[in-house]
């Protein structure tokens, strides 16, 4: 696949961007009022099921119209031209949807030769595609032999292979192993690093977003509940993460005679130091050397997406309490 460098789209631009966009199902709202712009990079959609994700990504490609409100991605409007976003947007679905008595071979090349590419430049991406993904040596192998792990692959190659600018990656992790998880992590991060394709990535596990999106964007009950950068999201936390390797509670007991707040972690050797005193990182490698006990680490805590929306949840639990 080749690498892209777009002069039209930078870091601060929007691939994405909708203004009071609304869709309704009946009585249902789906997605409401909701504004907001997503920046080229890898982008991860939160919500839980029913949160209105699905909804937005439809209408986003074209395939279904807002109530009220716009849309546009990549510059096209997103109510009058869907054709032309198709051609330059990939989708993988979160459903199992590939024909399982044809090959990756074929599948890619009739996806490819549908998004109008011609029969040999049809091939030759499937077979790049492919390769990126790596399911070169099984590209022959009927689809319906194939483990979980690599019919993931598949749908991912076929959002691929017309060579898009932007692709929607609804769940692409689901049904895979930890090591699976892993690897498909792993693709994601070179297909928007490596090729410059930006990234709508749908996910429930907030521990995947938090290592591969650049931003983040939070829906609830369809509307906008969160839009920041990842970076923002974890910032750093007031805490000291401390890990010796032994003594530990020693350490601990010195640590808590001097005043500080000290929270054990869940692995041997490992606490955490909040640091209300400016002097608290000093009491740490003053307790550990006067111990004789090896210091392995000592650093900055980080935020934890799951932690801040655990509060966000708490917070809006208490306000519904006092309505």
């Amino acid at each position: 696949m080749a690498v892209r460098h777009f002069v039209a789209y930078g870091e601060d631009v929007s691939i994405i961007s909708t203004h009071a966009l609304t869709r309704t199902f009946g009585p249902v709202v789906a997605v409401s009022n909701l504004t907001v712009e997503l920046p080229t990079g890898v982008v991860g959609l939160v919500g839980a099921n029913g949160a209105g994700k699905s909804t937005l990504i439809k209408i986003l490609l074209g395939l279904i119209p807002p109530t009220s409100g716009t849309a546009s991605i990549l510059g096209f409007d997103c109510l009058t031209d869907g054709l032309k976003i198709r051609e330059v947007v990939g989708y993988m679905p979160e459903s199992d949807c590939l024909p399982l008595d044809v090959s990756a071979t074929e599948f890619l090349v009739h996806m490819a030769r549908m998004s109008g590419l011609p029969s040999h430049v049809a091939r030759e991406r499937a077979a790049d595609t492919l390769r990126h993904v790596g399911l070169y040596e099984e590209r022959y192998r009927p689809i319906g032999g194939y483990s979980t792990g690599m019919k993931q692959r598949v749908k991912l190659a076929q959002a691929l292979v017309h060579d898009p600018q932007l692709v929607f990656l609804d769940e692409p992790t689901n049904g895979l192993d930890p090591a699976g998880r892993d690897e498909m992590l792993g693709l994601i991060a070179r297909i928007s690093g490596d090729f410059g394709i930006s990234v709508v990535v749908t996910s429930h596990l907030l521990g995947e977003l938090e290592r591969i999106a650049d931003h983040l964007v939070v829906i609830e009950a369809g509307v906008l509940s969160r839009s920041t950068s990842t970076a923002d999201a974890t910032q750093l936390s007031g805490a000291m993460l401390v890990e010796v390797t032994d003594r530990a509670d020693d350490v601990v007991a010195r640590l808590r005679r001097k005043g500080a707040n000290v929270a054990i972690g869940s692995r041997a050797g490992t606490f955490a130091v909040e640091l209300t005193d400016e002097a608290v990182p000093q009491w740490i490698v003053a307790v550990v050397a006067d111990l004789k006990v090896g210091l392995i680490r000592l650093q900055r805590r980080r935020h934890h997406l799951s932690e801040i929306f655990e509060s966000e949840a708490v917070t809006s639990q208490e306000e519904a309490a006092h309505v």
